[in-house]
């Protein structure tokens, strides 16, 4: 089949799907409460299911009342006996399939169950979704026309007792139909290799002369690929290797910090930036429009949402648990999740606000546990990804990296926020910047600008500038190349910031 008859079917077979999207945003509500009634339904017979009478659970209220929020370490027991081999624990169909996600500091790993249906009618769907709604914006995309250029983790899968461990991407590209490798730059063999660094030189190889239209990644790993390439070619662009390149689904982390690097690698008015929300426990939003901050939950992929309006450092109480019907603009929520693979009000440890209501749209705002909140000031990443964008613009600099942890009150002394920042693009004056980002801080956060004033509670935060190189070393050190991994942005603590600062030196 020619190539542009084979794009044109394609695109209209995925923009058919925008329908059925367009069904889940008329009546929201009516689908979530089928969808909950339906996992409750299969479930019923688990070990879960008996112990919580889900049989007897007829609506929302019974479902809130009868079964406990849980995090990982409530249910790390029975995924563990799972692993062992166990069935029908949290989910009916066997699950032998575990995406290992380890943390962003020194934490143990987690291991997330994944089902033949998250894979199926969530995973692969949002995959499918992701074109659909970008073809939808975008009717003379030749997307398909070239390879999409994906980037995961260091994939390897371990057999543990007949059931497998590893990245989510790992999990994803193992089951993909054999198609699916047709479009996609690098092959199989080279998106599962273990080794981060020589992966990348792999990758590099072998996706440099394929036609490349579109890009899958996280920010920050797809930024070392990308300069790996520039360094290999010897270009100063990606448009000028990759001219058919037309778009750039990301996630993970948030893109603020990266978007000037990225806006330079693709120098053509018509790329387009598409971001997507995702994690090992389930695929949850994905941007609907072009040049939007704005992500469309997506609210049937067997995925039932309950929020809590968060407050950093404060007890989770079953009675602020709402269901999405509830959710109002503006306030910063922690999401809990009930799953098509077995996770029952699991609390997935972020955190979102909503920014419309018809449809239910989203910005994601940080993690409950990244914060600093050592002087009742709760910044949150929110607060910081935004002054660092208006200061970068105000001081014409690029930051493609930091973290920050308090300096904490000691006798006859005052506390303060101590930053470190890799920069792409270092300001002319770094005393002008760390006074900027300051203020910009109090605009963002009214709590810190309280304990700001008059330098009552906290003085002028400190900053360090990074050498080249620092995070990755820091990941490199700790064996967290590639993939999901990520350096907090913020901490309560300075056993990260300490790391960082006698590496740096």
């Amino acid at each position: 089949m020619p190539i542009p008859l084979f794009n044109s079917i394609a695109s209209w077979i995925l923009k058919k799907r925008v329908h059925q999207i367009e069904l889940f945003i008329k009546y929201p509500h009516e689908v979530q409460e089928e969808l909950l009634n339906n996992l409750l339904s299969k479930a019923q017979q688990t070990e879960m299911g008996m112990r919580y009478n889900f049989e007897a659970i007829k609506n929302y209220e019974d479902f809130r009342s009868q079964v406990p929020l849980s995090n990982y370490e409530s249910v790390e027991s029975q995924i563990e006996r799972c692993r062992q081999g166990v069935q029908n624990i949290f989910w009916p169909t066997p699950i032998k399939w575990f995406a290992k996600s380890s943390g962003t500091t020194n934490s143990k790993s987690k291991f997330i169950p994944v089902s033949v249906e998250s894979l199926e009618d969530c995973h692969y769907k949002a995959g499918k979704d992701m074109l659909s709604l970008y073809f939808n914006n975008n009717e003379d995309s030749q997307l398909l026309s070239g390879k999409c250029l994906r980037l995961g983790g260091s994939s390897e899968l371990y057999n543990n007792n007949n059931s497998y461990f590893g990245d989510l991407s790992a999990i994803i590209i193992q089951n993909l139909p054999f198609w699916a490798e047709l479009s996609s730059t690098p092959s199989n063999k080279t998106s599962l290799m273990g080794e981060w660094e020589i992966k990348m030189k792999a990758i590099v190889e072998e996706s440099i002369p394929e036609k490349v239209t579109s890009l899958a990644g996280v920010p920050s790993w797809m930024m070392v690929l990308l300069q790996n390439v520039l360094e290999e070619t010897g270009q100063k662009n990606i448009s000028a290797i990759w001219p058919d390149a037309e778009v750039y689904f990301h996630g993970g982390v948030s893109f603020e910090p990266y978007r000037e690097l990225y806006k330079n690698l693709f120098p053509k008015s018509k790329f387009q930036f598409y971001e997507i929300y995702n994690a090992s426990e389930g695929f949850f939003a994905i941007q609907d429009r072009n040049d939007s901050d704005e992500l469309l939950l997506m609210l049937d992929y067997g995925i039932f949402y309950e929020f809590i309006p968060f407050q950093p450092n404060s007890n989770v109480s079953n009675e602020k648990v709402i269901p999405l019907s509830k959710v109002e603009l503006g306030i910063n929520y922690a999401v809990v999740i009930t799953t098509n693979a077995g996770l029952w009000r699991y609390q997935i440890g972020d955190t979102i606000r909503f920014t419309c209501l018809s449809p239910y749209r989203i910005q994601v705002t940080g993690r409950t546990k990244h914060h600093i909140n050592a002087f009742g000031e709760e910044l949150i990443i929110d607060n910081a990804e935004k002054a660092l964008g208006k200061v970068c613009a105000k001081t014409k600099s690029i930051v493609s990296n930091y973290t920050a942890a308090p300096i904490f009150m000691e006798e006859g002394t005052k506390g303060a926020h101590e930053w470190i920042i890799e920069f792409e693009k270092a300001p002319e004056s770094l005393t002008e910047f760390s006074t900027q980002l300051d203020l910009a801080l109090q605009n963002e956060n009214s709590d810190y600008e309280a304990k700001r004033s008059k330098n009552m509670t906290l003085i002028n935060l400190k900053l360090h500038t990074a050498r080249k190189d620092l995070f990755y070393d820091w990941h490199k050190r700790n064996k967290k190349l590639g993939g999901q991994n990520k350096v907090p942005r913020l901490s309560n603590s300075r056993t990260l910031l300490e790391e960082l600062l006698e590496m740096n030196h």
